[in-house]
């Protein structure tokens, strides 16, 4: 299995690494916190580490660190505008319940 992303959320990425003007993708990650234990993490990432795992797709590089990936595989990453509201959205198949405030999930 791999992690993916969307056109859109390529778009999204090419776009602020241009206006940004360095980068080489974005850093996908999950820290432990919140109701339900987990939460994402998502940063635009300078280089590569060594340990990292890379994935990518519409030319973009995703870099998931080790300790994260067993949560991560499988995951979706969309970037979505709804209303007045626009983000990332993670698309994880190993998701079983996420908290009611949306801000963490559990696997």
């Amino acid at each position: 299995m791999a992690v993916t992303l969307t056109e859109a959320a390529a778009r999204h990425v090419t776009r602020y690494l241009a206006k940004r003007g360095r980068g080489v993708g974005v850093r996908l990650g999950v820290k432990t916190t919140g109701c339900s234990g987990l939460a994402y993490k998502l940063e635009y990432a300078d280089d590569v580490a060594p340990e990292d795992h890379v994935f990518e797709g519409h030319g973009v590089k995703v870099l998931i660190d080790p300790k994260s990936l067993p949560y991560l595989e499988g995951t979706e990453l969309d970037f979505v505008r709804e209303g007045l509201n626009e983000g990332f959205r993670f698309n994880n198949p190993n998701e079983k319940d996420r908290c009611g405030c949306g801000e963490s999930f559990r696997i």
